[in-house]
């Protein structure tokens, strides 16, 4: 009998061949050009109201408005980006975001806090949805499961950078020119990279999937309970973030090390970037649910040393090991979201998604502050965010597991309809 030769094995995924995919470095640099505003419009506007006059606090208050605004408005976003296609909202949203940030400066002054209060508001109201929109676009845009899986663990793995970069970038152009020159640099990036996603032919062709088969889902349940504790646990992988970036500054306070401040985060986030490469060039088995629950207690095991109360250079390395894993965290719920999702509502699910974590991020920042002052407690934060995040996961494992999928999510349209299940 003849032998057989054995299959021969899939090339290798390499970061190149991603990138050389078409449209895809336009829509990687697009995006984390257009989102550069998010790590920058905060410390500029911070930066502006100081220098116009306006207290701290004020200026502090202003900075937490326009994020926590950016943050609220990101599922109304997705959904209208899934009811009317991505550059109808791109587009209107960059260009009422770049003309606030830079008319802040010019009328601002003039209209006192209540009208300062107001813009920074519909500035963030206004921030486009960049993020959910490009984890939208990847299905379209790299058909190939592993290049897309790889797409997703690179894209995810430099959303840190925004907050090393913008920040920094911000307090360059505020010392060389002014704040207000820094607003309207981040207004330019932020229209200059929105448009060139917006108008890149993927977004403007791109259009939410819709149910096929008589017996999907309808298209406007979203809120079933396995996406909501999904949902709710990711809060506790924002908590541990605020809390660690809190717990930093307190770091440089006692140790009268000011560049511990950000030295600690950018740790964080470099360690969220080589996992994330690291993740992306594998292909793993098991269901993406038992990705997320490993991840996730491999992200809460990373926090424990802190509870030692290290020194600076120790904390520093340290905080790298949980962020080595926030990527494959933040990645595997992606797709467990993406399983978990109606058709037509993904766009809007990765926007709640977003939203879970920056609001638990506030509450990280918030509680962390308050303890501040005792070193003991503000360390073990972080741990407590990731504790709170395993133990939904573990106790929802069987709603987010492939039984969970077929009932409610992607799996669901494929086998129900004309056709019998297997």
């Amino acid at each position: 009998m003849p032998l057989t030769a054995p299959p021969a094995p899939a090339p290798r995924i390499t970061y190149g061949a991603v990138l050389g995919s078409p449209y895809v470095a336009r829509l990687l640099g697009g995006t984390l050009t257009g989102r550069l505003p998010n790590g920058m419009a905060p410390v500029a506007i911070l930066l502006w109201a100081t220098t116009s006059g306006s207290t701290l606090a004020f200026g502090g208050l202003l900075s937490a408005l326009y994020g926590l605004a950016s943050a609220l408005a990101q599922p109304v976003k997705g959904r209208l980006m899934d009811s009317h296609g991505q550059s109808a909202v791109h587009l209107p949203a960059a260009l009422l975001n770049s003309a606030i940030l830079v008319t802040l400066p010019l009328v601002g002054p003039y209209g006192g806090a209540s009208l300062s209060t107001v813009l920074v508001v519909v500035g963030g109201l206004a921030a486009p949805p960049l993020e959910a929109g490009l984890r939208a676009l990847w299905p379209s845009v790299l058909p190939d499961p592993r290049l897309r899986h790889a797409a997703l663990a690179l894209d995810t793995g430099t959303q840190g950078l925004l907050y090393i970069v913008g920040p920094l970038l911000v307090a360059a152009l505020a010392s060389a020119y002014t704040p207000a020159a820094a607003l309207a640099i981040t207004a330019a990036l932020g229209l200059v990279g929105t448009a060139s996603v917006a108008l890149s032919p993927p977004s403007r062709r791109w259009r939410p999937e819709r149910p096929k088969d008589r017996g999907a889902a309808p298209v406007g349940r979203l809120a079933t309970p396995a996406v909501t504790l999904l949902f709710v646990s990711l809060a506790g992988v924002g908590f541990a973030i605020g809390a660690m970036n809190v717990w930093s500054v307190s770091m440089s306070e006692n140790h009268q090390q000011d560049m511990l401040a950000g030295i600690i985060p950018a740790a964080f986030s470099a360690g969220s970037l080589v996992g994330g490469l690291i993740y992306g060039r594998r292909t793993w088995s098991g269901t993406a649910t038992r990705r997320l629950i490993v991840a996730t207690a491999a992200f809460l095991s990373g926090w424990f040393p802190l509870l030692a109360l290290p020194t600076p250079y120790a904390a520093t390395a340290a905080v790298s090991v949980p962020g080595a894993f926030l990527t494959i965290v933040v990645a595997c719920a992606y797709l467990t979201t993406d399983a978990l999702t109606p058709t037509g509502r993904t766009t809007e699910a990765y926007a709640w998604l977003i939203l879970s974590i920056g609001a638990g991020q506030a509450a990280g920042t918030a509680l962390a502050g308050r303890l501040a002052e005792q070193p003991l407690a503000s360390a073990a934060l972080p741990a407590a965010g990731a504790a709170f995040t395993l133990t939904i996961l573990l106790a929802a494992r069987r709603r987010l597991g492939p039984t969970g999928h077929r009932q409610h999510g992607r799996h669901r349209r494929t086998h129900r309809g004309r056709h019998k299940t297997p």
